[in-house]
């Protein structure tokens, strides 16, 4: 059995006096794809945030490649080869495409190169000199993943990476982690277009109330559609 890249046992996270995460517990394999579905509020983003270590406390267990990072800063964290993506993008407006690109430090060896970058997303060597303030939410959204993608960093925490986009620009990212996977990466999903997930993901986590309410492979999806439409309400 290969053992995981990233186990949470026990997870709790508060933001100031709000407890939000009540005993989290899974666990991605190396080179998974792996998402967190549940309904907004469920805490799924909260769970990204606390692997990260950005939540104002956090409790329990969350080791990445074996090594327990509950009590490290998040500058720290990241160093370790974890990198998220969040939902805000954090695309800085007076910085082109380039720049932003090259902002991030190397966290280790095996980043992908720029011309590599390129060519997983097309549209962004297209508009390589335009500022932030320039580009469409779909283009911000390759942005925030491949300024990540250069850093070395190989397990990618992702958060809502298709919110908002149109459906061409969802395929297209669908299309990036599944050529990622076959580069070796290991990627946590927060998502909230099923259909999207279904399509990319080895396995499934429902979240509710901030505890993992079941674990769903991919390929019995048909046979727990009933389940899944009562946890999400759809």
């Amino acid at each position: 059995m290969t053992e995981p890249i990233l186990q949470i046992d026990g997870l709790n996270g508060w933001y100031g006096e709000s407890h939000v995460l009540h005993g989290m517990e899974f666990f991605v394999n190396p080179g998974e794809v792996v998402t967190l579905l549940g309904r907004n509020g469920a805490g799924k983003t909260s769970t990204l945030l606390a692997i990260m270590g950005i939540l104002s406390k956090r409790t329990g267990s969350v080791k990445f490649k074996g090594v327990e990072t509950i009590k490290m800063e998040p500058r720290h964290i990241a160093r370790t080869g974890l990198a998220i993506c969040p939902e805000e993008r954090g695309i800085f407006a007076s910085l082109n495409v380039e720049e932003n690109m090259m902002l991030p430090p190397k966290v280790a060896e095996g980043g992908l190169s720029v011309e590599r970058i390129y060519d997983l997303f097309p549209n962004l060597a297209e508009r390589r000199r335009s500022p932030g303030t320039k580009l469409s939410g779909g283009e911000q959204q390759m942005l925030a993943i491949a300024r990540i993608l250069r850093t070395g960093a190989k397990t990618l925490l992702l958060d809502e990476p298709t919110e908002g986009l149109a459906p061409v620009i969802v395929q297209q990212i669908g299309r990036t982690i599944e050529a990622l996977k076959k580069e070796g990466f290991t990627i946590l999903l927060v998502e909230q277009n099923f259909r999207f997930a279904a399509s990319v993901a080895d396995r499934h986590y429902v979240v509710e109330q901030g505890r993992v309410a079941d674990m769903i492979p991919n390929a019995e999806l048909d046979a727990n559609m009933d389940k899944l439409h009562a946890y999400l309400g759809v």
